[in-house]
């Protein structure tokens, strides 16, 4: 199975345009663009009868206390964690494409709708639920995409991958409001095929 995307390369950086935020020279960073990018995947196998899509970034601080702190840095030797940034399924087996644009075209403060998707789909919610909560200005469940938004004081690049998967059933029958990791597990034992491409982001500077 393969994906590909017209909106990045295959381990190279992500444009702003997909992204949450970008870099900000007078207040580190400004809400960006943050449009789904466009992706599109083929070879999969017979009996597919529906996919998912779960974007995800490994590189999340497992601990948040320095993150987006004056005077501290995020030190590249800290653990790290799952960030999810887009669940999405109950892709019919033949929707193969997803335009750029389609599914996210701006940040919406307190989230986007849900569970419903464009074209019949279903969205999960993805990190920014729990990263925003106690906020009052933000804090909302984030269905659908929301894009990269790495601390600006890390001291490393988080690696974004949208991997696709090829599924045995027309339909998972998920909770609304599921999330990345435990959508994954319930369709695991479906998968039939997968793959996957990567991008990487930064909002640090020095490390751009």
């Amino acid at each position: 199975m393969k994906i590909f995307s017209n909106s990045f390369n295959n381990g190279e950086t992500i444009p702003s345009r997909y992204c949450f935020a970008r870099i900000d020279p007078d207040t580190h960073v400004t809400l960006a663009e943050n449009l789904n990018p466009h992706l599109i995947w083929s070879e999969f196998p017979e009996g597919t009868k529906s996919f998912a899509l779960i974007c995800h970034d490994p590189d999340a601080p497992s601990v948040a206390d320095d993150a987006n702190q004056e005077g501290r840095t995020i030190p590249a030797s800290l653990p790290r964690a799952d960030f999810y940034h887009w669940v999405l399924f109950n892709i019919p087996a033949s929707v193969t494409e997803i335009t750029e644009g389609s599914q996210c075209s701006s940040v919406t403060a307190k989230g986007k709708a849900g569970p419903d998707a464009p074209g019949g789909m279903s969205h999960g919610i993805n990190s920014y639920t729990q990263w925003f909560a106690g906020d009052a200005d933000m804090e909302g469940s984030y269905f659908g995409y929301d894009g990269p938004c790495p601390p600006w004081n890390d001291e490393i690049p988080h690696h974004y991958v949208f991997s696709i998967y090829a599924l045995d059933v027309e339909s998972i029958d998920a909770q609304p409001g599921v999330d990345g990791e435990t959508l994954y597990e319930e369709l695991e034992i479906h998968i039939l095929d997968g793959a996957a491409i990567t991008g990487t982001y930064t909002l640090n500077p020095s490390v751009a």
